[in-house]
């Protein structure tokens, strides 16, 4: 047919002299769904130069009619998924974007803060010079000088004490550093009598010098990683604690632990929570002992391979497991290993505090409710007045000088000699679980500060505080990385995942 239409139009040409218009063919164009390109042959005679088509209305249609239409542009290329892939591309970089600036815009404020800090110690500095060369001056025109003790909110500046330590009896000096003590005691000096002696920081905000000073001491209690060493010596840490109710707390304590730095975890349980708290993690070692007949006997075999000992997460407040918690803790003090006592392990502590009453190696932290349980029950009368720094020493002198953690907004440490505050910023988030971590991360650190101090490394501070306050650093600072990241929905999962780099950046930069 295509043969006999060509001849039929040359025929036509050669006899007319005219360009061909098969005007009254209709040419039907279909188009695939993908678009190809569609070649028009279009057949020219042999006097083609010569022919042109008449300006008439009729020819112009005609040859309009037969043009073919343009395919339109189709995105067959471009489907949906690949158009939400784009999408879901760009929103990300825009979100890394935002956090990215509002790093930034913390950075700098705390930078900001910083400066402001810096400047108003230098203030307090000057006045605390100005302030010590009056008392000279009236002590030299005095004839008969009296040892006093400068008022309270009077600023004095030791000389050398990286922790802002000053002994009871030792007499004021000249300011010579920008170390921030406050003293204050309620009377006078008297060599025959002891009073406590309360060390406060100027509120500043951040109270870096203090917290660079105690850091400094926690650096030097992490033992270096060498090839030299064989599994567990780092660290074997116990938890007494996990029940039916509550099995996520012996969990966070254990795996925090182990996050922290030690080797080995093991966590004694009843018998229903074992294979909830196994599903967690295959890291941990869980023993569904505890609410055995022989509970006591069947973890006593355990003591002697373990470094260091957490109670009370997950307990549960159930007569036999607390009982047989007190007696693990007999059986561990009499091995002079660290214990640290946190959430229903502090219920019994307040039944009976004899449990754990002047055992040196001891550590309480508790948050302010469990602390006030604890503090009316050792002094019978309940707890009045907002100094929290007085009262927590009170109650660690009460309780055979214990270190006592006070959780807050800023942690308050104490052995019963001085009162230090942690206070590294966090966030306001406050989700459960917050003071496992806390405690997994002292039973971690303890063994570490206790060999340190064998070894001479690090003197005249009590060991226990600085494993005190290295874990509650980290663990502030794991809170405030994990709220810049999460927001409102941080959960200690969050935090969690934060402890390797925050310990790198605390304790080994």
């Amino acid at each position: 047919m295509e043969e006999d239409g060509e001849d039929a139009q040359d025929a036509y040409s050669e006899g007319t002299g005219e360009y061909p218009f098969p005007a009254e063919t209709e040419v039907k164009l279909e188009y695939p769904t993908v678009p190809i390109p569609i070649p028009v042959k279009v057949t020219v005679g042999n006097n083609s130069t010569s022919a042109r088509p008449h300006k008439s209305s009729q020819s112009a249609g005609s040859y309009s009619a037969t043009r073919p239409k343009r395919p339109r542009k189709r995105r067959a290329n471009f489907p949906m998924e690949k158009l939400m892939e784009q999408f879901l591309e760009q929103s990300a970089q825009a979100e890394d974007s935002f956090y990215r600036i509002e790093e930034q815009r913390l950075q700098a404020e705390d930078r900001r803060r910083e400066a402001e800090h810096s400047r108003e110690l230098h203030m307090l500095q000057m006045l605390g010079q100005m302030f010590s060369s009056i008392s000279s001056t009236r002590t030299s025109s005095t004839a008969t000088p009296t040892k006093t003790v400068p008022p309270a909110c009077v600023p004095m500046f030791p000389r050398a004490s990286p922790s802002c330590t000053r002994s009871q009896s030792s007499p004021p000096r000249q300011p010579s550093s920008p170390t921030r003590c406050l003293i204050q005691q309620s009377q006078p000096l008297n060599p025959d009598t002891q009073h406590l002696v309360f060390e406060r920081y100027y509120n500043l905000g951040s109270h870096r010098g203090m917290d660079d000073d105690m850091l400094s001491l926690a650096k030097r209690i992490v033992p270096p990683l060498t090839t030299k060493k064989h599994k567990g010596q780092d660290g074997r840490i116990g938890i007494i604690g996990g029940c039916q109710d509550y099995t996520g707390a012996p969990y966070f304590a254990a795996i925090s632990a182990l996050k922290v730095g030690a080797d080995l975890t093991h966590v004694f349980c009843t018998k229903d929570a074992a294979t909830v708290i196994k599903s967690y993690s295959p890291e941990l070692i869980v023993h569904p002992v505890l609410d055995s007949p022989n509970a006591v006997e069947e973890i006593e075999k355990w003591l002697p391979r373990l470094h260091g000992l957490v109670v009370g997460p997950g307990l549960g407040r159930e007569d036999v497991l607390l009982k047989t918690a007190k007696e693990v803790i007999e059986k561990s003090k009499a091995r002079d290993i660290p214990i640290v006592i946190d959430a229903d392990g502090l219920w019994l502590v307040t039944q009976q505090p004899s449990v754990i009453q002047g055992y040196q190696k001891g550590i309480l932290t508790p948050n302010f409710m469990e602390f006030t349980r604890l503090y009316e029950a050792l002094h019978h009368e309940s707890m009045e007045g907002s100094d929290h720094q007085r009262s927590v020493m009170q109650l660690s002198v009460a309780m055979g000088n214990l270190t006592l953690v006070l959780k807050g907004a800023e942690d308050l440490i104490t052995d019963g000699s001085k009162v230090i505050s942690c206070s590294i910023e966090g966030s306001g988030r406050r989700c459960g679980g917050q003071g496992d971590l806390l405690s997994g991360s002292i039973g971690v650190l303890a063994h570490w500060a206790h060999i340190a101090s064998t070894a001479g490394i690090i003197r005249g501070v009590n060991p226990s505080v600085v494993a005190a306050f290295g874990a509650c650093a980290l663990t502030r600072q794991c809170n405030r990385q994990a709220f810049q990241q999460h927001g409102r929905s941080t959960t200690t999962s969050d935090m969690i995942q934060e402890i390797g780099a925050v310990f790198k950046k605390l304790f080994e930069s």
